[in-house]
């Protein structure tokens, strides 16, 4: 058994996440990624690397895509071919990469929000133009308005950036939501780009997650999925990321963008990957009832502020948090003088909101709750 509730200290130790604040009362609940060290297999995979010695340009093991292919068919009903897929430096350059592989520069991409930023800053820094629709509360969960996104295409439009299982709302879309969304897509010929990246990471143990390339063979030829095993194993620093992309045409064409632009995997990268995906489910299963428990301890102290809103996550371990009735301007600054570091919604374009990481130790996660409602019931 994994001991979860281990506290490691992850200050100066040139943490991302941990070393952002010069005040050390901050504790960080802000960038996804986890407080549990990576299972065994991984470690040890890591330790085989290291005393190997050589650490020269790598390649894909044929085992790793046998692997992936594998799970993808028994966790996810999705057959796929080696040769779809394309091994990645990381997720978030893979977005920038699908924006310049799939538009011209006087097209436009479009995506929902609230979102992950990068969906955002990447479409900017390839000076597109980024079309947004809203989200909607609907049922007591974030979905799609197609009313809006019907509205917005434009003969500009080329790419559609969806996040599934959504990243910060937190849902998973059905396979109902997804197949009007494909339908839409692929009717005015715009390419679906999916990051599915906390397709892993399901805490409604009652949802399912589906690849929006599985609903139809149209959609298929239609959508670029991205996917790694970084999120759901905490390995995210290691940079190891996927696309599945059954179309040849659009499969040449990423490819072709990639090149020069995305640096190889490591040795590192790959065998963790592999250790993850081949003998990492136990250390996943556990990780998911932990994940659980942190979720309804964030649930309930949510509910008992009056000023705050949650909705039930679907999956991830990222709460999307309403404070717009606290009527604070900076919710963010509010929190960090509390000791909480968090993500302000304004970056997701979902002001008055925050997100917060719950993946930690639950007396970190405990502590993290305190301060929270003394900064919001004071």
């Amino acid at each position: 058994m994994t001991n979860f509730d281990e506290i490691i200290d992850r200050r100066n130790s040139n943490s991302y996440k941990w070393d952002k604040y010069a005040n050390p009362d901050i504790i960080p609940a802000w960038v996804a990624d986890m407080d549990f060290k990576a299972a065994p297999p991984i470690l040890e995979a890591m330790q085989r690397v290291t005393d190997h010695g050589v650490y020269g340009y790598a390649q894909a093991p044929a085992e790793l895509n046998l692997i992936v292919i594998e799970r993808l068919r028994t966790r996810h009903n999705w057959d796929i071919k080696p040769e779809w897929l394309v091994w990645l430096g990381g997720l978030v350059p893979a977005l920038g990469l699908s924006v310049r592989a799939f538009t011209q520069a006087q097209d436009a991409v479009m995506t929902p929000v609230p979102v992950y930023y990068p969906f955002m800053t990447e479409t900017r820094a390839s000076q597109r133009e980024m079309q947004k629709t809203k989200l909607i509360l609907k049922n007591n969960r974030w979905t799609f308005d197609f009313e809006a996104i019907r509205a917005s295409i434009t003969p500009q439009t080329k790419l559609f950036l969806l996040c599934n299982p959504h990243n910060p709302g937190g849902t998973v879309f059905t396979k109902e939501e997804l197949t009007e969304l494909a339908d839409i897509c692929n009717a005015h010929g715009i390419v679906i780009c999916s990051d599915e990246i906390h397709c892993d990471l399901l805490i409604d143990p009652t949802a399912t997650h589906i690849s929006i390339a599985t609903l139809n063979e149209a959609t298929a030829q239609n959508s670029v999925t991205l996917l790694s095993p970084s999120k759901t194993f905490n390995i995210a620093g290691l940079g190891g990321s996927f696309a599945v992309i059954p179309n040849e045409a659009l499969r040449a064409k990423f490819t072709q963008t990639k090149a020069g632009l995305m640096p190889m995997l490591s040795a590192y990268s790959y065998e963790a990957a592999l250790a993850a995906y081949r003998d990492g489910a136990d250390w996943h299963a556990q990780l998911l009832d932990y994940l659980r428990l942190n979720h309804q301890l964030v649930l309930d102290t949510v509910a008992a502020i009056p000023t705050l809103q949650m909705v039930p996550l679907e999956a991830t371990y990222l709460a999307w948090i309403d404070a717009r009735a606290t009527g604070i301007a900076n919710v963010a600054q509010h929190l960090e003088a509390a000791g909480v570091g968090i993500s302000d919604g304004a970056g997701f374009d979902g002001e008055g909101f925050f997100r917060l990481n719950m993946a930690c130790p639950r007396a970190t996660l405990e502590e993290i709750l305190r301060r929270i409602k003394a900064a919001f019931t004071a």
